[in-house]
């Protein structure tokens, strides 16, 4: 067959790309952001028993009636919001995949999206995938903090959709009040402007840091599509599921294009997940429980000449590497693979065009012998 590329410049992910690599050369692949440790018991428990129960069929096209319940009263119980489980959440196969129909439910070809970097890869493909433009702002190294004044600037009569990711991968930066209060104002000045809060690390912040959900604040959750994952929530990233809120006139058009894809969701893994979650909050002990995995990762690390920048939430770590090597991130990358068997990911790999911070991303989300046979290798260099 002769295609035209709808995506003429993308290739290979780098985390496809990075983990292959590990496996050539036998590496420990602290790259990809999964847990290698086991997820609830219960929880496995629950899913094996739904299937053996027979939940194995097509469940409502939104979700499991019963676990979107509990979805709205977790939100309303924590954000003080006023969640609809039948207007405004809808699970998804992934929070990928919600994010993607987001966009694809909001953007048209002449719209423009401000996107800031590093940024989740889904994010510019998925834009420019769909016709509409990308303007991008880049965050200063090493905070990685948004500059609002800048925002402001980039704001055209085009400007359709701001994409917020908080917790942010791939740096671990926290929105604060601060950041809260300018994005209120650029919103009441520029009604026209719609929101994306990537919120799927939304219980993984360190520190006793808040984490500001867009859900909190009527005026942002009025515009926002914000979306959501189990697998960073329960240590199940493999099982692809998540789920998106968003007031009801803007998910019925969200639903539109729900049906016409994936239709439904793993109808058993839902059904498992609304039982454990009808039992437990354990969720809101996965801050300081994934904080001790960063921790001691630190603690480990600073063995090593590897200096690093200070993360506040999800399972990741930036290291600068400015005093080991002189190579940019992608070829340093590569070496430490194949000379030290210690995979990690390029930060310059979330940016549209490549830039050099000296800077290498490590999921600390793993066992402690992983992490020390690691560091044994990184301690050589």
């Amino acid at each position: 067959m002769t295609i035209t590329s709808k995506l003429p410049h993308v290739g290979t992910t780098i985390f496809t790309t990075m983990s292959a690599l590990a496996t050539q050369h036998n590496a420990i692949n602290l790259g990809q952001g999964f847990p290698d440790f086991d997820m609830p018991q219960k929880l496995l428990q629950y899913v094996s028993e739904a299937m053996q129960g027979g939940y194995n069929q097509y469940t409502h096209m939104y979700g499991y009636p019963a676990l979107t319940e509990l979805l709205a009263t977790k939100y309303n119980s924590l954000y003080n919001a006023n969640i609809s489980a039948t207007y405004n959440i809808t699970i998804t196969p992934g929070a990928t995949y919600a994010i993607f129909t987001a966009l694809t439910t909001l953007l048209q070809p002449s719209d423009e999206v401000i996107v800031f970097e590093p940024a989740y890869d889904c994010y510019v493909p998925t834009i420019q995938l769909l016709g509409a433009t990308p303007v991008l702002i880049t965050l200063a190294h090493p905070t990685y903090k948004i500059n609002w004044a800048l925002v402001q600037q980039k704001i055209t009569p085009k400007t359709r959709l701001i994409i917020i990711n908080n917790p942010h991968n791939p740096t671990g930066a926290v929105l604060t009040q601060t950041d809260i209060d300018a994005l209120h104002k650029i919103v009441a000045a520029n009604p026209n402007i719609c929101l994306l809060s990537d919120e799927v690390y939304e219980h993984l912040i360190f520190d006793n840091l808040q984490h500001h959900s867009f859900l909190k604040y009527p005026q942002l959750a009025s515009k926002s599509f914000v979306t959501f994952s189990f697998g960073k929530t329960y240590h199940c990233t493999g099982w692809k599921l998540g789920y998106c809120i968003a007031p009801k006139a803007a998910m019925e058009e969200f639903r539109k294009i729900h049906q016409f894809n994936a239709f439904t969701c793993n109808t058993p893994l839902q059904v498992g997940i609304a039982r454990y979650l009808a039992e437990s909050n354990d969720y809101t002990q996965l801050g300081s429980f994934m904080q001790q995995k960063r921790d001691y990762f630190n603690q480990q690390m600073q063995q090593t000449k590897f200096i690093a920048i200070p993360s506040y939430s999800t399972y990741f770590q930036l290291y600068s590497y400015k005093n080991i090597s002189p190579l940019n991130e992608h070829d340093f990358a590569i070496w430490l693979t194949k000379n030290y068997g210690v995979t990690t990911i390029p930060v310059a790999a979330f940016y549209t065009t490549p830039i050099n911070n000296f800077v290498v991303r490590f999921c600390f989300a793993k066992n402690s012998s992983l992490i020390n046979d690691a560091v044994k290798r990184l301690v050589k260099l």
